[in-house]
């Protein structure tokens, strides 16, 4: 007799949001044709949360998105409120969905008597009852393996190249790497615009402060080009401000900073404001408000990239097809966030 019964039954999808960025995750559920399901959340007076459902979730597939921001620890925490809200509820699966995954910095060791922070995350939402996760550009992509079950890795890619794709002249436009670790993902931006050249910086991190790193000299030609520099994320924009001041020095004619993920900390904004960039494009993973949008930022849309995975997920297709660009009913008409 066969284990496997014939027919499927009727799958229902449910898409919840935690408190940071409910917005991002209506604009998710427009690209899905779908609503997100309502819930009573709430702090009491020492800090502690409370989250309900207001509709009964047994039985669906269930999407809980939340975005790692500002209070990137009060955040957390609520997902991972919700995850087990969802599993008392007998959701037929959890997924949880952070565009942005807090403490993904902290993927290994550098001295001794450190934590591994990024793995601890992910043990937290697997002993809270995710069973998959669904994120978009890791800090380092081997992070994947340390979630015991499915991670669906996404890249920002095909949104930002989309963009950038007619805002560039191919003959005079290199892709710069802010740094070794980056070169994999760069040569891949070089190849999808046409094999344009490629450069590096070299630079020291020290490892005793945070957000610090030293810029020593460029491998490639950068002189008299339109520079491309690509990143996962831009913090405080110390690193990153300091890529565009040694390019300028090597005679770059314009340097263009893009990063999936717009963190914009501390005196981030101030830095990019003088750093002399001619634009700086990223996408919404977390919000970004007015008040930190300069006149040379644009800010894309990352819903309909995470629309596209969740509805993959949910019908068990492939994932790996949206490397190649997004499904055409998942482009949207305004790319802005």
């Amino acid at each position: 007799m066969s284990a496997i019964l014939e027919g499927h039954p009727d799958k229902r999808l449910a898409l919840v949001t935690g408190r940071a960025y409910p917005e991002q995750a209506e604009e998710t559920a427009h690209f899905l044709g779908t609503e997100v399901l309502k819930t009573t959340a709430y702090d009491f007076a020492n800090g502690e949360m409370y989250v309900r459902f207001t509709e009964p979730v047994r039985g669906s597939d269930i999407f809980i998105m939340q975005a790692h921001a500002n209070d990137i620890n009060k955040w957390i925490m609520e997902q991972l409120i919700m995850i087990d809200a969802a599993k008392r509820a007998s959701a037929r699966s959890i997924t949880v969905v952070a565009p942005f995954l807090g403490y993904s910095r902290q993927d290994k060791k550098h001295q001794g008597r450190e934590p591994i922070t990024a793995r601890l995350i992910f043990n937290l939402f697997r002993a809270a009852g995710a069973d998959r996760v669904i994120t978009v550009d890791l800090h380092a992509a081997q992070e994947q393996g340390f979630f015991n079950g499915p991670v669906d890795h996404l890249t920002a890619m095909p949104v930002l190249i989309d963009y950038m794709r007619n805002r560039i002249e191919p003959e005079n436009t290199t892709i710069v790497s802010p740094d070794a670790g980056r070169i994999k993902v760069s040569e891949q931006w070089a190849a999808k615009l046409g094999g344009l050249p490629l450069a590096f910086i070299h630079k020291s991190r020290d490892i005793t402060r945070p957000n610090h790193a030293v810029a020593h000299g460029i491998i490639g030609e950068v002189e008299g080009r339109d520079c491309i520099v690509i990143d996962d994320m831009i913090d405080t924009a110390g690193t990153i401000c300091e890529a565009v001041r040694t390019l300028h020095e090597k005679g770059a004619k314009s340097v263009t900073l893009v990063a999936t993920h717009g963190l914009f900390s501390g005196p981030a904004i101030e830095r990019l404001k003088e750093c002399g960039a001619k634009e700086i494009v990223v996408t919404d993973t977390v919000p970004i408000p007015e008040e930190k949008r300069l006149d040379n930022m644009t800010v894309l849309s990352i819903a309909p990239l995470l629309a596209a995975g969740i509805r993959s997920v949910f019908e068990a297709s492939s994932v790996t097809n949206l490397l190649n660009g997004l499904p055409e009913d998942m482009k949207p008409r305004n790319i802005y966030a």
